[in-house]
This record gives C-alpha cells, sequence and structure tokens, in this order.
C-alpha cells in the first residue's frame, strides 16, 4: 500500500490529511444536526468544535506546501495565535451577558469575513495562485461580511445609529457595478505584481465600503434576518478561502455555513412575509408611523389584580420579547411559570420567529433559565389557540404582537405574521413604560379594552407578581 501512494506523487501523510478532512466533515454534519434542538445543542457545538480542532491540527502537521511541511517558527506562531485566540474567546464568551449576545454573534461573524478577506489579499498577488475569479470573490464577500458585520455590531450595541434615505439604495446600486467593473478588469487583463497590488486594494476599500452602507439603512427589527445573512456571507468566504488552498475541510464548513445561514434567512423572511430584497432595500424599522387614528385611554392593572386573574386562570401564554432579555427576567419568568402550573394553570411560551435581536434569542434566553423545550411554541402552532388563552402576558415584546401588521396597510409592518395576542380574553403587557418597539410605530394594542398595561422593569415586576401569588 505505501508502495503504490508513493507511486502516484503522495505520502502517507496526505492521506492521513485527506481522511482527518473527511472526518472533519462527518463531525460537522453530526453537530448542526444536535444542533438543530436545544436539548443537544451544547452536545452539537462540542461535536462541531472537535471536528475543527481535529482539522487544524492535521493541517498543521501534515499540510505541505511545495512538498515541505511547516517551518518549526511558522507553527510555533500559528500555535500561539490558536492558544491567544481560544483564551480571548472563552474569557469573552463567559463574561458576555445573555443581551450581548446578538452583538458577540455580529462580532464573531466579523472576524470570520475579515480572516477570509485577508486570505484572499495575500494570495491574489500570488503567482501560484489558480483561482483568481474564486480568490477575489473571496475578498469581496469577505470584506463585505466583515464590514457590516462590524456596522450590525454597533447598531445592536446602541453606537451606531441608522441613516435613512433614498440615495442610499441608489449608492449601493452604483457601488455595486463599480466593484463588479473592477473585478471584471482585474480578470481580463494581464497586470504587473504592483498593479494587482494596488487593484486589490482598491477592492478592498470598495468591498468595505459597500458593505458599511449595505447594512446602515436597514432598521432595527431587520437585524435577525441582516445577521443570519452576514452570517451565510461569511460562510460563502471561507469557502472560497478553502478552494484558494485546496483545504476540503474550509471549503466544507464553508458551505455548511453559507448554505445554513442561506436557508435561514429564507425562513425568518417567510416569517415577516417579505422579501430578501424588501429587507435590504425597504429600511424597514426606519419610524414609519402608519396611519394616524385615534387610540382610547391605557389602562393600568395592579399586582393583587394580575396575580390573581393569572392564579385562576386555566390557560396563559406568555409573549417574550427584548425586554425581558434586557431586564434579565428569564429565570423569574420560569419561577412564575412552575407557580402557577402547580396551581393546575397550563402555561406556554408564545415564540416569534424574529423577536429579540438574532435568530433564536428567545430560545436561547429561555433555554438558559432551564424552560422545558416542550413549552415553546411557534407562532404559527400557538396562534390557532389564542382565542381559548384566559390570559396572554406580553413581556417586553412589541412589534411581533402589533395588529398594525393585519388591519393597517399603511404601516410598515403591514403583512407580517404576528402573535395573535389580540384574540386571547385577557392581556397584561409589561413594560417599562409607553416607548415604541423597535420598528418605531405605535402598538394599538396597548390601548385595547382587554389590554392591561403593568409598567415597570420586567424582573421587578414578576417578582412581585410570584410573591403575590404565592400569597393567595
Amino acid at each position: 500500500m505505501d508502495t503504490y501512494i508513493s507511486q502516484i506523487g503522495v505520502t502517507t501523510g496526505d492521506v492521513i490529511l485527506e481522511f482527518s478532512y473527511l472526518i472533519a466533515a462527518i463531525m460537522f454534519v453530526i453537530g448542526l444536526k444536535f444542533m438543530s434542538h436545544p436539548e443537544t445543542a451544547r452536545k452539537g457545538n462540542i461535536w462541531a468544535a472537535v471536528g475543527m480542532g481535529l482539522a487544524m491540527v492535521t493541517t498543521l502537521f501534515l499540510h505541505r506546501e511545495n512538498g515541505q511541511t511547516i517551518s518549526l517558527i511558522n507553527g510555533m506562531v500559528v500555535v500561539a495565535a490558536i492558544v491567544f485566540g481560544s483564551i480571548l474567546g472563552i474569557i469573552i464568551a463567559r463574561r458576555v451577558k445573555m443581551t450581548a449576545m446578538p452583538q458577540l454573534v455580529s462580532l464573531f461573524n466579523a472576524t470570520g469575513g475579515g480572516a477570509s478577506a485577508l486570505v484572499a489579499l495575500m494570495e491574489y498577488s500570488n503567482p501560484a495562485n489558480e483561482s483568481a475569479l474564486v480568490t477575489l470573490l473571496g475578498l469581496v464577500i469577505g470584506s463585505i461580511a466583515f464590514s457590516g458585520s462590524m456596522i450590525a455590531y454597533g447598531k445592536l450595541d446602541g453606537k451606531v445609529g441608522d441613516i435613512f434615505a433614498k440615495w442610499t439604495t441608489y449608492f449601493n446600486i452604483f457601488m455595486l457595478v463599480v466593484i463588479a467593473a473592477v473585478m471584471v478588469y482585474m480578470l481580463a487583463f494581464d497586470h504587473d505584481m504592483a498593479t494587482m497590488t494596488i487593484l486589490s486594494y482598491i477592492l478592498l476599500v470598495l468591498a468595505l465600503i459597500y458593505g458599511v452602507m449595505f447594512v446602515m439603512p436597514i432598521g432595527g427589527a431587520d437585524m435577525p434576518v441582516v445577521i443570519s445573512l452576514l452570517n451565510s456571507l461569511t460562510g460563502i468566504a471561507a469557502a472560497m478561502a478553502g478552494f484558494i488552498y485546496h483545504n476540503q475541510a474550509m471549503i466544507l464548513g464553508g458551505i455548511f455555513v453559507g448554505s445554513a445561514g442561506a436557508i435561514l434567512t429564507l425562513l425568518m423572511c417567510k416569517a415577516m412575509n417579505r422579501s430578501l430584497l424588501n429587507v435590504i432595500i425597504g429600511a424597514f424599522g426606519g419610524g414609519g408611523a402608519g396611519v394616524d387614528k385615534e387610540h382610547g385611554a391605557v389602562k393600568e392593572i395592579t399586582l393583587s389584580d394580575a396575580s390573581v386573574l393569572l392564579a385562576y386562570s386555566q390557560k396563559v401564554v406568555i409573549v417574550p420579547g427584548y425586554g425581558l432579555a434586557v431586564a434579565q427576567a428569564q429565570f423569574v419568568a420560569n419561577e412564575l411559570v412552575q407557580l402557577l402550573e402547580n396551581k393546575g394553570v397550563e402555561v406556554k411560551f408564545a415564540i416569534h420567529p424574529v423577536a429579540g435581536r438574532m435568530p433564536g434569542h428567545m430560545n436561547v434566553l429561555l433555554a438558559e433559565a432551564d424552560v422545558p423545550y416542550t413549552k415553546l411554541v411557534e407562532m404559527d402552532d400557538i396562534n390557532p389557540d389564542m382565542p381559548n388563552t384566559d390570559v396572554t402576558v406580553i413581556i417586553g415584546a412589541n412589534d411581533v404582537v402589533n395588529p398594525a401588521a393585519l388591519d393597517d396597510p399603511s404601516s410598515p409592518i403591514y403583512g407580517m405574521p404576528i402573535i395573535n395576542a389580540h384574540e386571547s380574553k385577557n392581556i397584561i403587557v409589561m413594560k417599562r413604560g409607553m416607548g415604541k418597539g423597535y420598528a418605531g410605530i405605535e402598538n394599538f394594542l396597548f390601548f385595547d379594552d382587554k389590554t392591561r398595561m403593568l409598567f415597570g422593569n420586567a424582573k421587578d415586576s414578576l417578582q412581585k407578581l410570584v410573591s403575590e401569588i404565592k400569597e393567595l
């Protein structure tokens, strides 16, 4: 066997390396499968991480360039970078609050896109590089993913504002045309090394600018879709880097991330009843006011009345939103659920696909509080049961329960499927005040005759509510 391998120009190390990539790819698939369910998501992360670790180790020790493995000095530099990055990542991930998880996802996504862009930038002027088109695509896509993710991080963290202007759409189209023209010019004509380097840096700057302007006009209500789309772009850029280096592990990993992100993006667009193009150019969340119509007075509810109403109900539905995350109220919410269930009340959580600031934000938040996955019910499954619900408790959610999506054609969220909280028999809304949601429009559910407002910090209100129910 060894003789045959040597005759075809490969070594045993090459065979082991390729086989390790196959094992890594299988572990990626198993990891993705496990991550499709909250109860096995941690196991899925471990499988995928071990697969990536295997690919990294075998590449470091067995990959050959011009017949030579990596030098000792370069190997030590790579190992040092891996160790430093791993320690830094662990520290950041452990210290970050759940409310800042969307920002962390955007930041990590930016690093992936930036790394892929740097690979392409370094390799384009390499005479040995035979994948010019793939390299340029990796440079452009990686740069867009990097700068776009950094802007998404800034918007989510409140450091960057929105730019809502008609000219941004035309500017972005113009930038895409210019980027495409530069790429065609670079590919269609022969250039010396200096010219290739200059053009590649020009393309880098153009792509970075486009990434910034691509995300800037998009309103906060569309951030879950944007994060998912940028994640898909990072995966595609990583796959391009894999093609440059003929590295099957990078190609497969990038394809998995890119395709998963693309599928999730389309599913979330479907959940909002909008096309991806409309999300990108529609500037949803920019504060459209809808029609100016009369609304009644806000009616409040006391803690004692709320506790009685909940304790003597048969069915209660809790609709969590970003306010729940901000208040870190998920643990108290679970305590309330257990208390009500001990009194014979059926309690479920209604999960809207785009609630929060990233895909699956509410699922992750409630899983942290050990809320059983069986209690998390998707929008399409919970809506038919809403008319039979005695009390719907809305904790920090706004746009995902706004009836304007159903009955106000002038509203920017018109046509978006919502959780039909307005159909339940009673509604309790927990909010700090009467501020508008991330879409920037009035929610007339708060003025409904069946709605009662319980103002205050969600965590404090829930704790007091729990105490009141215990005393009944």
